[in-house]
């Protein structure tokens, strides 16, 4: 990962805590990178290779976890969009909208039932 990313993701992530149990944690940008290992070569966290000092899968995995719930990624996905968009790189026309994007209204009215105007099964016997 370049500098230049680097800077642009860096504010997004919450600091860690001051007084946090256990040993001093891996750096922010190398669990950013083994996270990105992971995901792009479509491997088990428990196989990132622990020889590139990503920490973990273990490790990297919480992370994303704690930067997930503190909504890291949405924020870096709009502030991607809007550059992308600013320098004429995306393409509206092709975009689509699907769960993953949009909520599900919720609280919709449930469709009446209906009573079913088939024969009745026949009761049991045995």
């Amino acid at each position: 990962m370049d500098d230049d990313l680097w800077a642009l993701i860096e504010p997004f992530l919450p600091p860690w805590p001051e007084k946090a149990a256990g040993p001093r944690p891996v750096p922010d940008r190398l669990c950013l990178q083994g996270i990105l290992y992971v995901l792009h070569n479509d491997i088990a966290w428990q196989l990132l290779p622990h020889e590139m000092g990503f920490g973990s899968g273990q490790t990297c995995w919480r992370r994303l976890e704690r930067w997930q719930q503190a909504g890291v990624s949405d924020q870096l996905h709009r502030l991607l969009l809007s550059r992308l968009h600013a320098a004429g790189k995306l393409d509206w026309s092709r975009a689509c909208v699907d769960g993953s994007h949009v909520r599900a209204k919720k609280g919709e009215p449930t469709p009446v039932r209906r009573r079913s105007t088939g024969r009745r099964r026949a009761a049991n016997i045995t």
